[in-house]
């Protein structure tokens, strides 16, 4: 539970950037009654998609921060990475201009990206495999309702305290760090591979050769569902308000519907991973996420809601199944590291999706267009979960013998 809220407090700081982007495109730029995406919105679909593309590129820097759990311990980093994420969040409130304000927000952004990583990390570590799928999807949900938070905040309150308001609202969780943190523990597997006489030293980010096969298989899967997820989720705010029309209050029931959906997936998804396997719920789970991130954009208010309500489903149902996947497949002593290059390798998947999106987005205010044109592609690796093995009913002690 206490992994859980340090993965809400995470949300909460990351997703304010998405949940507000509308007003802040409005705040810093300039809204006029014309057709293209700059006139609607007031920055263009490029300018937006580069300042997101920035934010997330500055996520890459939660590879050695993750990296550093490996070497330091999960609740040293946990806790520290979380707290100085946090603070700059609330700095972001007194941003004076939109490359400010990215500027900011990118160096608040890979402290919780880290946060994030290492709290699924310790998670499946305290956990033997009957339960690991349901606490990966308790972080999961933990950073799923800290997002959720930040919209429904801002759809309901946001005309009152627009977005400077919702970003001065991290200092809640900030100043609440102090006493989740006396319920944080080291998780049992890292202080057995600490104290081993001989475990593998960091190489390449803390993941030596021996595991850099399987990394690689990882890192394409990950960089696919991130090239999805990135641009459907970033943009989806700025195209409901300003491209749509949607009302704050309309948008709060979309956020608070999908929570509902959130949920249900992570229910499904722990159920499914656990009885037919990771590897099958995740395949299916990454298809539907693409199938209904083009239907979120496809023209019309009932095909985003309806879209973005059940993307949230199959992204919730990927996340028990992936999860448990990519942590049983690693050994404790760079399982941190390798939840390091997870970040980083989304990082670069987002930003490549998003700056295809937004420049597709600009020709002609096609958002459909650019859905299918980004979106598509990335279904090809769903092919590579295959080369993996199964891990459902299996300890990552068993896949590593001899390895800490």
């Amino acid at each position: 539970m206490s992994l859980g809220l340090l993965a809400l407090a995470a949300g909460f700081g990351q997703f304010g950037a998405v949940a507000t982007l509308g007003d802040v495109a409005k705040s810093f730029g300039r809204v006029t009654h014309g057709t293209t995406v700059a006139e609607q919105a007031g920055l263009s679909g490029t300018e937006i998609g580069l300042g997101l593309a920035v934010i997330r590129l500055a996520s890459l820097g939660g590879l050695p921060l993750a990296g550093l759990a490996d070497r330091f311990g999960r609740r040293a980093t946990l806790l520290v990475s979380c707290g100085l994420g946090l603070a700059l969040t609330v700095v972001v409130a007194a941003a004076p201009s939109y490359w400010w304000f990215i500027a900011v927000f990118a160096l608040g952004r890979p402290l919780l990206s880290a946060t994030a990583a290492v709290a699924q990390v310790g998670a499946a570590e305290q956990t033997a495999t009957r339960d690991r799928a349901k606490a990966v999807a308790l972080i999961a949900a933990g950073y799923g309702v800290g997002s959720g938070l930040t919209a429904v905040i801002y759809g309901l309150a946001g005309g009152a305290i627009g977005f400077r308001g919702v970003f001065a609202l991290a200092i809640v969780p900030l100043v609440l760090l102090p006493l989740i943190a006396t319920r944080v523990v080291e998780t049992d597997r890292f202080v057995r591979a600490a104290a081993a006489p001989e475990h593998p030293l960091p190489v390449l980010g803390a993941v030596g050769k021996a595991f850099r096969g399987r990394l690689l298989v990882v890192a394409a899967v990950v960089f696919a569902i991130s090239a999805i997820t990135g641009p459907a989720n970033s943009f989806l705010f700025v195209y409901a308000q300003n491209v749509l029309g949607l009302s704050g209050p309309i948008l709060a029931v979309m956020v608070m519907a999908a929570a509902i959906s959130g949920l249900t997936g992570l229910l499904v998804g722990r159920w499914l991973a656990d009885r037919i396997g990771r590897r099958p719920t995740s395949t299916a789970a990454l298809v539907a996420v693409a199938a209904f991130g083009a239907l979120a954009y496809s023209g019309s208010r009932a095909a985003l809601v309806v879209g973005y309500v059940l993307g949230v489903l199959a992204g919730s149902t990927f996340a028990p199944a992936g999860g448990s996947l990519i942590n049983e497949l690693f050994p404790t002593a760079v399982r941190a590291s390798v939840a390091g290059w997870q970040v980083a390798v989304g990082v670069l998947g987002a930003s490549a999706g998003l700056l295809v999106f937004g420049a597709i987005a600009d020709a002609g205010n096609r958002f459909g267009l650019a859905a299918v044109v980004t979106f598509t592609p990335a279904l090809l690796a769903t092919g590579l979960l295959w080369f993996l093995p199964e891990t459902k009913g299996r300890e990552p002690e068993e896949l590593w013998p001899g390895v800490p």
